[in-house]
């Protein structure tokens, strides 16, 4: 999501200038995150110009799939992100400035997408569970040398390689 300069200063001149669009973000598929699959995101706002300042103000909405925090199941994650990033042109930022993440224009064009991609990394949820009847459905109950048990299994299997063990206490028993 790129704008001008020009084409912000001659839009916002009396009123906002507002945007809205739809962003691919699946970029951050890729990353080290858990955010496994993300569908393009839909962003609306507006952006007000104070002198040098461009204020955006928006929302980014979208869905992300993201793991099961006990049965890495695919959750479906809804997110309404809302969004402030300030801009300016000027090269001379004051200490203040750096503090509230007033960001530099480099050139004629503002490109937004990074900014909405750093909001939805820093909405990503520290972990999330699927309903018990997705996970009853989706998630693996046996693999490769391990299988899930209950408590309520009655089944009790001996290991094969602990076999053995099993005669040694039959005869602790009979000795006594």
């Amino acid at each position: 999501m790129k704008f001008t300069v020009a084409q912000i200063k001659k839009k916002a001149f009396n009123e906002p200038f507002t945007f809205a669009d739809k962003v691919d973000v699946s970029e951050l598929e890729t990353m080290n995150n858990d955010i496994r699959q993300i569908k393009p995101v839909d962003v609306q706002g507006e952006c007000t110009v104070h002198g040098d300042q461009f204020i955006f103000q928006f929302t980014i909405r979208g869905e992300m799939i993201l793991p099961c925090a006990r049965t890495l199941v695919d959750v479906t994650y809804p997110f309404d992100i809302r969004a402030r990033e300030i801009f300016t042109t000027t090269s001379y930022l004051a200490d203040g400035d750096q503090e509230d993440e007033i960001h530099l224009i480099d050139g004629e064009v503002l490109d937004l997408t990074p900014y909405i991609k750093e909001n939805i990394l820093l909405e990503v949820p520290f972990r999330v569970f699927s309903d018990e009847a997705d996970v009853q459905e989706n998630f693996l109950q046996k693999g490769n040398d391990w299988e899930v048990t209950s408590e309520n299994t009655k089944e009790k299997k001996i290991d094969p390689r602990l076999k053995k063990l099993e005669n040694l206490f039959k005869d602790n028993e009979k000795e006594k």
